[in-house]
């Protein structure tokens, strides 16, 4: 009987070669989207970063200033005013955007006769263009439109949110609100789904209500989903531009004036970039701690 010759197998140096060269490979493929996505996302960052520390003014003389325009930043009451304006914003927007995006995927867990169509219609605002969103609301919230209308009917004043320097900032919130919970409805839809049913069905069996069910179950499973929309819609929140420059222009009096806003209005109007840049890296700064702070409490596995 013959034997069956054996083929001999390659050594660790001959697949540590091959593995190499797969590498190698790889990285080539990839290398020209790589290269862009370095010149176009971090080459924007860096310089940014160094117009910082310089007066940089299109068509004059650049000079290296130093920590400069910093100090400047910190004496600027402008500066602390927008700060202000984009934390309370904030603080406005993104909890009670999270809770609207939680109570949609709930509502929408469940599979009953129309789901995927008010799936659909939940998230239309997330794709619909914030610019033309916003000249509507300003209809919406002027004396003449629907929600001062309402206002009258329950009895309180009726005047045009916008125009309040006390209300126009829950007014630019609903607006972020509507736009953006729909995307966190999907995120967090598509985590309740990837949750075991046999959990809930054995809470229910001994006799939890849904209150217990959710507290103890479900919310636990949902921490980091939780974590991720917090750190994006805050985020964004702290970049908001798009709604206050159709809205409000920063008005009345800069109640909505916010960092994005005067960064903008710093380097597009007055074009004094330098300045814009360290506004620009006051507002990453910021962002950065926020995130940090977020990951310590909701980031962490218990």
């Amino acid at each position: 009987m013959a034997a069956v010759a054996e083929h001999p197998r390659p050594d660790r140096t001959v697949r540590g070669s091959l593995r190499r060269k797969e590498a190698w490979a790889g990285l080539l493929f990839v290398l020209p989207c790589l290269v862009l996505f370095a010149v176009f996302r971090f080459g924007p960052g860096l310089g940014g970063l160094l117009l910082a520390f310089t007066d940089y003014v299109p068509g004059d003389v650049t000079h290296f200033t130093g920590l400069e325009n910093f100090r400047r930043l910190v004496a600027d009451p402008l500066f602390w005013s927008a700060l202000k304006v984009t934390v309370v914003y904030t603080v406005l927007a993104v909890p009670v955007g999270i809770g609207a995006s939680l109570g949609l995927a709930l509502l929408t867990r469940r599979a009953f006769r129309g789901t995927k169509l008010f799936r659909s219609v939940f998230f239309l605002p997330v794709v619909t263009s914030l610019v033309l969103a916003s000249t509507v609301f300003v209809w919406i919230f002027s004396t003449e439109g629907p929600w001062s209308a309402v206002m009258g009917f329950l009895g309180l004043p009726d005047q045009s949110w916008l125009s309040d320097s006390v209300l126009v900032l829950p007014a630019l919130a609903l607006v972020g609100i509507w736009s953006r919970c729909g995307y966190g409805m999907l995120i967090l839809l598509a985590r309740l789904q990837d949750l075991p049913a046999e959990l809930e069905e054995a809470a229910l069996v001994d006799g939890a209500g849904p209150v217990q069910r959710f507290r103890h179950i479900v919310a636990p499973q949902l921490r980091p989903a939780f974590f991720f929309l917090a750190v994006i819609e805050t985020t964004n929140s702290f970049q908001v531009f798009d709604a206050v420059y159709m809205m409000t222009g920063g008005g009345p009096a800069n109640a909505s004036y916010s960092l994005v806003f005067q960064l903008y209005d710093t380097g597009f109007k007055y074009f004094d970039l330098g300045y814009a840049s360290a506004i620009g890296c006051a507002l990453f700064v910021l962002t950065v701690v926020v995130a940090l702070v977020q990951r310590a409490v909701l980031g962490k596995e218990k």
